[in-house]
């Protein structure tokens, strides 16, 4: 493995640490419809757990209604149940073949706990991020060991590194101050 190779894969996990934080963040409530509240959750499809995405077509007619059709309407009393299991703190009502999702506004006090969520979330993002830096850095310190690089190249690879951190935390820091924005908004 060389140096770029190295820098390369480590840039890659951290694209993907931050598209992981950028999904989680999706998945918390604001007070909006928004079809990513329920596309990830599973559903139990004839014993098979399947993406909500997968069974339905799910639309927003307004700010605070959401509207679930599946294209099997057995599935439906399962899709309520992933629904009721789900941390969305959110009751389904079935109207034919038809689920519709009223989205509640949120308090003041569920938005000050959604941003700490969202905070601790980030921090989970940042962890991340450091730790996939510690282990590039030990693999330019394995190659400096074994001969494959040289020390200069350790010290260069090690800057790339820090500059890479930078970068995608401050991606992580971004995401943070829209998602506290978007919860904030009234």
């Amino acid at each position: 493995m060389t140096l770029r190779e190295v820098l390369h894969s480590t840039e890659e996990k951290m694209k993907k640490t931050i598209e992981a934080v950028a999904r989680e963040f999706s998945e918390i409530r604001t007070g909006r419809a928004n079809p990513s509240l329920v596309e990830g959750l599973h559903v139990d499809y004839y014993g098979t757990p399947t993406l909500l995405k997968q069974l339905a077509s799910i639309s927003v007619p307004d700010a605070h209604l959401l509207v679930i059709q599946p294209w099997d309407k057995n599935a439906i009393a399962e899709i309520e149940k992933a629904i009721l299991k789900s941390n969305l703190g959110i009751t389904p009502s079935t109207t034919g073949n038809l689920i519709r999702l009223s989205i509640p506004a949120l308090s003041k006090e569920r938005r000050v706990e959604l941003v700490k969520v969202v905070h601790g979330m980030a921090e989970e993002g940042r962890v991340s991020l450091r730790t996939i830096r510690r282990e590039a850095k030990e693999s330019l310190e394995k190659l400096e060991k074994d001969k494959i690089i040289t020390e200069d190249d350790k010290f260069k690879g090690i800057d790339e590194l820090q500059k890479l951190i930078d970068k995608y935390i401050a991606k992580i820091e971004e995401l943070l101050k829209n998602k506290e924005k978007e919860i904030l908004e009234f």
